[in-house]
C-alpha cells in the first residue's frame, strides 16, 4: 500500500512538473519608444501633477513650464504678483468626443484615498492672474484679488478674501462656480466684474 502511494505521489509530481514545464512561456516585451512631439507643433503640454510646499516649488509648478495641478502642502505667502501661465492637458479624455481636455488647477487641500478633503490651505499674494485656459483654485482661501485671462476659470469651494477681477468678456462668460456638495461653497469677498 505504501509503494502504490509513493508510485502515485510521484506519478502526480511528474504529471505537475510536465504540465507546468510546457505552459506557454512569457515574453517580455520591449517598452514602446517614446515619441517626441516636433518643435514646430502646438505647445500644449500634457504632465502629472506638482505637489509643492515652497515658494520656489510653487512658481515654477504656475509657470510656462509647469505642470496641470498644483497642490499644495501648507498655507504659502508671497509679497509679488503670481501669474499662471500655459495651456495644460490634464491626460483626461471627454466623455463625448474623447479628445484630450485641458485644465490647470491649483487644489489649496489635500485629500484621502476617498477623495475627502483632509486640510485646506491659504495661498496669500496682492494678486494672481489665469493666463491659462480652463484654470481653478479649488477647496482652499485665496488672500488677494485674482485676475482671470484665460476661458472657462472656474472655483470649486474656494474663498476669495479679494476681488475677481475678468480681464477679458469671454473670460468672463465662461466663468463657472462648480462647488462639490458637502464643502464650503465658494467666496468672494470683494467686487467680481469686467476689468476695463
Amino acid at each position: 500500500m505504501k509503494t502504490k502511494a509513493l508510485a502515485l505521489s510521484l506519478a502526480l509530481a511528474l504529471t505537475s512538473t510536465g504540465i507546468i514545464g510546457c505552459g506557454k512561456q512569457q515574453t517580455q516585451q520591449p517598452p514602446a519608444p517614446s515619441v517626441q512631439k516636433p518643435s514646430n507643433q502646438s505647445t500644449d503640454v500634457k504632465t502629472t501633477a506638482s505637489v509643492v510646499n515652497d515658494n520656489a516649488a510653487f512658481e515654477k509648478a504656475i509657470s510656462k513650464n509647469g505642470t496641470w495641478i498644483i497642490a499644495t502642502l501648507k498655507d504659502l505667502t508671497f509679497d509679488k504678483e503670481l501669474v499662471v501661465d500655459g495651456d495644460f492637458k490634464s491626460g483626461k479624455k471627454d466623455q463625448k468626443t474623447g479628445e484630450e481636455l485641458y485644465q490647470r488647477k491649483i487644489g489649496l487641500y489635500t485629500q484621502d484615498d476617498k477623495k475627502n478633503v483632509t486640510a485646506r490651505f491659504t495661498l496669500t499674494a496682492p494678486k494672481i492672474t489665469f493666463n491659462s485656459i480652463y484654470g481653478s483654485l479649488e477647496h482652499g482661501t485665496f488672500v488677494g484679488d485674482v485676475y482671470v485671462a484665460g476661458k472657462n476659470f472656474k472655483l470649486v469651494n474656494q474663498q476669495i478674501k479679494g476681488n475677481l477681477y475678468f480681464l477679458n468678456e469671454e473670460a468672463e462668460k465662461t466663468f463657472t462656480i462648480a462647488d462639490k456638495e458637502g464643502n464650503p461653497a465658494s467666496t468672494i469677498s470683494g467686487v467680481k466684474q469686467l476689468k476695463k
